[in-house]
């Protein structure tokens, strides 16, 4: 049997090379209380467990916005749909905190963080608890409400560019 990788160090470039080869879905991610609003595009979210709700969500710690998300202790997770490709863009440079949300339509969910109307699919989360793990803080989250669900097409990241990828209706309750 062949050997399926080496067991040494990986250098940073390698995972990241890697990483570029696993497809995953664009999210804005966003929150507003006592600290202010602040937002960022991440793909780095999934679910932990359906019972209760919870999904985890990545931010770099030394980032500009990780600061009020931890202060705030909510956000909403709002998965973008094709047509958010320039919105994903905006949350994710270094474009100022009002044109990013002015460039789209908002509602306030139950948590208080902004919601993004149309998104494909919308969490709304109070976070339970933030882990620290290298450059990056994983905040666990509770789902207070969920939104969308509509069946579109959904907005991925893969081999570092976008593309999009056929979403299901979700399941009525």
């Amino acid at each position: 049997m062949d050997k399926a990788a080496d067991a040494g160090p990986i250098s940073k470039e390698r995972y990241r090379d890697a990483m570029a080869a696993v497809a995953a879905a664009v999210n804005v991610v966003t929150t507003d209380g006592p600290a202010g609003r602040a937002g960022f595009t991440a793909t780095a979210v999934c679910s932990v467990t359906d019972a209760p709700p919870t999904l985890l969500v990545c931010v770099k710690r030394d980032s500009s916005v990780g600061e009020a998300f931890h202060a705030n202790g909510v956000l909403c997770v709002n998965t973008l749909a094709p047509e958010h490709e320039t919105l994903s863009n905006l949350f994710g440079g270094r474009t100022p905190v009002e044109e990013r949300f002015a460039a789209a339509d908002w509602i306030i969910g139950p948590s208080g963080a902004p919601v993004l109307k149309g998104a494909l699919a919308s969490f709304d989360c109070k976070i339970s608890s933030i882990v620290d793990v290298g450059t990056h803080a994983v905040l666990f989250c509770e789902v207070l409400g969920v939104g969308g669900g509509e069946g579109r097409e959904g907005l991925i990241y893969v081999g570092r560019r976008y593309d999009t990828v056929t979403a299901f209706a979700m399941a009525a309750e």
